[in-house]
């Protein structure tokens, strides 16, 4: 059922309001001027009837029925009333309007008794005679104070009526115009309430599509300008506090979708409702697939489902480390949960926060390896000294070519520890330069590195008479750090001449492909097995451990040619083929 308007409500009430005072009003405003229009009649009709008493007073006793009749008659039209002379006993001498003898006798009216009595008498009633309702007035008719009979004027009602009707139409009329008018009024009135409270509801609209910036208009009315500033005022500090929350939601969404780890937001019921894209990343879903489902349904690791659980069931943080697997690989997770609480304290749900620490574990494991592989490395030419020193010791220093023997043994066991040191403050630098940002690249021609390279390792290609040529043009350059390329450079070619047979060749060859620059060295070697390239470029990692201490290799060359590489932005690969060979290529941008 539809409402009705402010102004449907107050106009019949002002309409009822206004009928009501102008019935009330005509009602005694007809009464008291017929009261009054009845009060000036009588007084005219007593005024008339005392005259002729007065006339008729002097000469009564002389005058015969008739004549007192044709007075009657004769003042009767004169007056334009009725007059009627009534005897003390109630017979009527003489009626202007009727013959006398054919009157009833008068004794018994109202108005005669009292004007018989000396007094002045008014009635209203209906004339059997006339079929008519008059208004009488009836006054004493005397001589010397003897009460000789009665006069009585009368006037038929009907012209007071007529007069009455007349004013009764007018104060009819004047009531409509006044109910018109009032109605009129009223309407105004209304709207002068309804229009505020009308833009007041408009206003409300568009706060309620979000225009705060909308101002309800101030009325000259003191309630409703008044309200209507409370409500601006209103609307003013909610817009404040909207555009405070749109920015905290904001500043918070940004680091919620910037923190890499993976946040998930469950509810009570384990059902996920929000999660970052560090946790999409993690557990390979999109919050599509995600939201709105349970932690059952999308993630297969039950240590997570009991997780999380676990942080819904607690009244503290919960921590704890799980994996989560993915085909063959694993992904080492820590995981941190809390709950979340109403404003009642009831728990509504949880936030979990996934760490990836799979490169961590790795680096520690690396780490681990690290620092075995480099004590192996460095135990064996240290028991070595320290073994032929202990020897020396023991007497063997006596014999002079025991002594030259055990030396040269010694000095290669130490030239062999300073080169592992070496090459590892060598790693150290370029790690600790690629961390820092201080390492230096500047434009190069790629043709000098090359040849210093060649240069180095010349003198172990004599020893074994193998060739090392390079092919480059000289107007080659690229963007690099020269010192840390020839080394890369260097590491390579003694590789290739190390494991490459006597009397055969090394080529070192550098050339433009794409927008990279590509140097590669090529050896006619043994070449590495399939399974062994993988971990090539390793730490420490080699294919047969004893062959390579005996060329006096430290396990490094590679590793470093390796970070070499990336911190010029690029990498390094290999392609060999057993018994036939190897290519190893660096690929670094040019700019």
């Amino acid at each position: 059922m539809a409402k009705k308007r402010i102004i449907w409500h107050l106009l019949p009430y002002y309409i009822l309001i206004i009928f009501l005072a102008l019935i009330s009003v005509t009602w005694y405003a007809s009464k008291a001027v017929k009261d009054f229009h009845k009060k000036d009649i009588s007084r005219s009709l007593e005024e008339r009837a005392g005259i002729v008493s007065m006339h008729l007073s002097s000469g009564f006793a002389g005058l015969t029925s008739a004549a007192i009749d044709s007075l009657c008659d004769e003042y009767g039209d004169r007056s334009e009333m009725r007059l009627t002379v009534i005897d003390p006993g109630g017979v009527v001498l003489g009626d202007s309007e009727e013959d006398p003898a054919r009157m009833e006798n008068h004794a018994d009216r109202p108005e005669v008794r009292k004007a018989l009595s000396g007094s002045i008498g008014i009635s209203e009633r209906y004339s059997g005679t006339l079929k008519r309702n008059f208004l009488y007035v009836a006054v004493p008719l005397e001589s010397e104070n003897i009460i000789l009979g009665t006069v009585r004027a009368s006037i038929p009602l009907t012209e007071v009526e007529g007069s009455l009707s007349v004013m009764y139409r007018r104060l009819f009329i004047a009531g409509v115009v006044a109910a018109l008018i009032s109605a009129i009024l009223s309407i105004l009135v209304s709207r002068r309430i309804s229009n505020p409270l009308e833009e007041m509801k408009k206003g409300i609209e568009h706060f309620e599509g979000e225009d705060l910036d909308y101002r309800i208009p101030t009325y000259g009315l003191a309630e409703v300008g008044e309200l209507a500033r409370v409500i601006n005022d209103m609307a003013s500090k909610l817009r404040n506090r909207i555009d405070t929350v749109e920015s905290q939601k904001s500043e918070q969404e940004a680091v919620f979708q910037a923190i890499p780890e993976g946040i998930l937001v469950v509810n009570s019921d384990e059902k996920i409702v929000r999660m970052n894209p560090g946790a999409s990343k993690l557990l390979g879903l999109t919050p599509e697939e995600a939201c709105g489902r349970s932690i059952q349904e999308v993630v297969r690791s039950q240590q997570l489902q009991e997780f999380v659980a676990e942080t819904l069931s607690s009244d503290i943080p919960v921590e704890t480390d799980f994996a989560l697997r993915f085909g063959v690989e694993s992904t080492f997770i820590q995981a941190r949960g809390v709950t979340l609480n109403s404003v009642s304290g009831n728990g509504t749900g949880a936030v979990i926060v996934l760490n990836n620490v799979t490169r961590i574990r790795k680096l520690e494991n690396v780490r681990k390896e690290f620092v075995a592989n480099v004590s192996h490395e460095l135990r064996t030419p240290v028991t070595a000294i320290r073994g032929f020193v202990e020897t020396l010791l023991d007497g063997a220093i006596d014999s002079p070519a025991e002594s030259k023997k055990f030396l040269s043994i010694i000095d290669r066991q130490a030239d062999r520890m300073s080169s592992i040191i070496n090459d590892l403050l060598l790693l150290a630098q370029v790690e600790g330069g690629e961390e820092a940002g201080s390492l230096r690249f500047e434009k190069t021609k790629i043709r000098e590195i090359l040849d210093d390279a060649r240069q180095v390792c010349s003198v172990k290609g004599a020893e074994k008479n193998i060739i090392i040529e390079v092919d480059c043009d000289e107007d080659l350059e690229g963007r690099a750090n020269p010192a840390l390329l020839e080394q890369a450079v260097i590491n390579l070619v003694e590789n290739a001449v190390k494991y490459s047979e006597k009397d055969s060749k090394v080529t070192v060859k550098a050339f433009q492909e794409n927008a990279y620059l590509a140097v590669e060295v090529i050896d006619r070697g043994c070449g590495i097995e399939p399974e062994n390239q993988a971990r090539l470029f390793e730490r420490f990692y080699r294919i047969d451990k004893a062959r390579s201490r005996k060329l006096g290799g430290t396990g490094l060359g590679l590793a470093i040619v390796k970070h070499i590489a990336g911190v010029h932005g690029g990498r390094v690969s290999v392609e060999s083929k057993f018994g036939k060979g190897s290519v190893f290529k660096i690929r670094i941008p040019r700019k």
